[in-house]
């Protein structure tokens, strides 16, 4: 399904096993695979205080133990079904959305959608505690697949856009039903991401632009000219009874150049036709 060149490593699959290609969605769910067994264990063995150290909680995280962060996604209890769901759409989902973008977009996706949750949830736990632990951004990767191939034919010959539409109502009503906020909050923002991810790849979302002002440091400062103060000298029929000094009608003259003979003040320009006065008396 990849519109992409498949000669393109970064689309090709991370290694081949026995002939089978082996990607990194598949390498996400043996992961998971790998903590699901491993807290099954610490359930039977009495471990249950290694998994409260490493589930999320914004109480814990907001007095400084931040690793919740990065560890809440590999307490997963042995629940059959919504486990086994959650690892097929990784490992099918996931990897076509990888096989469209390359595996590094992927990855980014899909850590932006494992680490937004937690993040959302501490700022949210400033005013109301939130808990949360197992992997929560295989949804996410399928409404990723869904916005991708919207027509794509699923069961009971359903389009991927509606079968995501479905899905989506229904775990929203579920967390709202039984009051589990943080769950709610974790659907909304990693769907909302993986959405608005594709769109943006797509180029049907652009981000707005921030204009800063242009601001010059090697621009150079007009010069100061130091006019001598030249004594005053009758001059008959003038209007004006002071010599205009040069300095000053350099200064009216480079005004002209800059800005027209209309940036003139009437003054200014009463000063400029004196001063041309004087000097056609004294050519004559």
């Amino acid at each position: 399904m990849s519109r992409y060149d498949t000669s393109d490593d970064d689309h090709q699959p991370m290694v081949w096993l026995r002939g089978y290609p082996f990607y990194a969605a598949h390498f996400l769910v043996l992961v998971f695979v790998v903590s699901m067994l491993a807290t099954t264990l610490l359930l039977a063995f009495n471990g249950l205080s290694v998994l409260e150290l490493l589930s999320f909680s914004s109480e814990r995280v907001l007095k400084g133990q931040v690793w919740r962060i990065f560890t809440y996604g590999l307490v997963n209890p042995p629940s059959v079904l919504p486990f086994v769901i959650d690892m097929f759409m990784i490992a099918w989902f996931g990897r076509e959305v990888e096989k469209f973008f390359g595996r590094r977009k992927f990855l980014f996706l899909y850590g932006c959608i494992y680490f937004l949750s937690p993040l959302l949830l501490a700022l949210i736990g400033v005013w109301k505690p939130m808990q949360l632990a197992g992997e929560s951004g295989a949804f996410a990767l399928f409404i990723a697949f869904a916005t991708l191939y919207p027509d794509v034919v699923m069961l009971f010959n359903i389009l991927a856009k509606w079968v995501a539409v479905i899905l989506f109502g229904i775990s929203s009503l579920a967390a709202l039903a039984y009051h589990d906020w943080a769950a709610l909050i974790s659907l909304w923002v990693t769907v909302g991401f993986a959405f608005a991810f594709v769109r943006y790849e797509q180029g049907r979302i652009t981000l707005p632009g921030i204009r800063l002002p242009k601001i010059n440091l090697f621009q150079k400062k007009p010069e100061l000219r130091v006019v001598p103060d030249l004594k005053p000298q009758k001059s008959s029929g003038a209007k004006i009874s002071k010599e205009i000094p040069i300095g000053e009608i350099d200064m009216l003259l480079d005004k002209i150049a800059e800005s027209g003979m209309s940036s003139l003040t009437p003054k200014e320009r009463a000063r400029l036709d004196a001063a041309r006065e004087e000097l056609l008396k004294k050519g004559r």
